[in-house]
């Protein structure tokens, strides 16, 4: 992976590298700065914004020097990149949470909406702000402006969508709800949410959610014909490829 943490450090050169202690304390001290660079830029941009956030208020934040970071980061772009990553594999328990199977699917989706709620919420007594989602903010004020952002936010979107539209696959399937086009019902309720976050943290109201998030379970789009079907998936495609780099089964 292109932003994957790099263990390796510039040491002095009288340190002893054969020394399997040494060695295992500087990879230690290595990891522990990276992860104080990505949490602190990860608080300050979800608390403010990409572009009100620069390398020298992080780098001071986190108590590192410019050098340390780009010992890391080659550029900003490259630091977010990898914040996208981390957020998205830190919901993981949430989503394992919201989406197991111990309930029906729709009352797993209401679940997933009311532990959004009470995160926003959470944030909101924390610091006094309803921060948003953090996917969603730099979509908002990068997508025009920076392709391999708005490229990474595409893919986090679609594995987010993958959990609602396994649960309205099995909804389908078990008669819980009649047919429908599963996928695009999947990304409409996804949009729904992604417009209440933006909603909320415009009101600076986290109760705009609670209200609001139960009546995602009644979105419905219906089926559609194969001609649709196909032109919906090239268009789909062709973002995901664009944060692959296939251009397509034989590219």
């Amino acid at each position: 992976m292109p932003y994957q943490r790099v263990y390796s450090l510039a040491l002095p050169a009288r340190l002893d590298l054969t020394d399997r202690s040494t060695i295992l304390r500087a990879m230690q001290a290595g990891t522990e700065t990276y992860d104080r660079i990505l949490m602190t830029a990860r608080q300050l941009i979800h608390a403010r914004s990409y572009a009100d956030v620069g390398v020298a208020a992080i780098c001071q934040q986190a108590g590192v020097k410019k050098g340390s970071f780009y010992h890391f980061f080659p550029s900003k772009q490259a630091l977010t990149l990898a914040i996208l990553e981390t957020v998205y594999q830190d919901m993981q328990a949430m989503l394992a949470q919201a989406f197991a199977p111990d309930r029906p699917p729709l009352a797993r989706l209401a679940r997933f909406g009311q532990l959004a709620y009470e995160f926003q919420l959470q944030i909101k007594q924390a610091t006094g702000q309803v921060a948003g989602c953090p996917f969603g903010n730099l979509a908002s004020e990068l997508a025009t402006r920076d392709e391999a952002i708005r490229c990474k936010v595409v893919d986090i979107f679609a594995r987010l969508q993958q959990a609602t539209q396994s649960c309205l696959q099995e909804a389908v399937a078990t008669g819980e709800i009649p047919p429908l086009d599963i996928e695009a019902t999947a990304q409409a309720m996804f949009a729904y949410m992604e417009g209440l976050m933006l909603l909320a943290k415009t009101h600076n109201d986290p109760e705009i959610l609670r209200q609001l998030l139960p009546a995602i379970s009644q979105i419905r789009i219906p089926p559609r014909s194969a001609q649709e079907k196909r032109m919906a998936n090239t268009i789909l495609s062709t973002d995901i490829s664009a944060v692959t780099g296939s251009t397509g089964p034989g590219g």
